[in-house]
């Protein structure tokens, strides 16, 4: 059996925000691909829809890169997936080689039914839930892991910088 790759992209793009708002200094896009072990150009891509936004911003020269320029509190996990294009939450899909197959009507439909009530359950979610909300729960575990462990470089080495 094989598998289709997953679109990591929504997931990256939150990852790289979380480490822009605990950093006290802009990010370059070479950090911050080192954070995902992917490409600075891609990282640049991607975030060049947040920044459209207003999310985000770069500065250019020494001392530049990327910085957080919006409020966590304001910014839902929906307002960052549609700033990066709403890839499809499914790989599934429905067959089509017979549209007049009353069967294959009967079973697209069927499906067709239950991805759209997924997929409005999950834009719900992630409009629930705020960039403040990913942040609060880091600080919490990373207290936490202070508490246990005392390296802080373990658990986030960026926070430190």
């Amino acid at each position: 059996m094989s598998y289709m790759r997953r679109d990591s992209k929504l997931s990256s793009v939150l990852h790289v925000l979380l480490h822009l708002a605990h950093s006290d200094h802009p990010m370059t896009s070479e950090d911050m691909a080192r954070f995902l072990d992917t490409n600075p150009v891609l990282v640049r891509r991607v975030l060049a829809g947040l920044r459209e936004r207003g999310y985000i911003s770069s500065n250019r020269g020494h001392g530049g890169g990327w910085s957080i320029t919006c409020d966590l509190a304001q910014v839902t996990l929906r307002d960052i997936y549609e700033a990066v294009g709403a890839p499809p939450f499914f790989a599934m899909g429905n067959r089509t080689e017979s549209p007049g197959c009353l069967v294959e009507q009967v079973v697209n439909e069927s499906l067709g039914d239950a991805f759209g009530e997924a997929e409005a359950l999950l834009m719900r979610r992630l409009g629930h839930v705020s960039l403040a909300d990913l942040s609060a729960e880091f600080n919490r575990r990373y207290d936490r892991h202070l508490s246990h462990h005392g390296d802080p470089h373990h658990a986030h080495p960026e926070r430190d910088l």
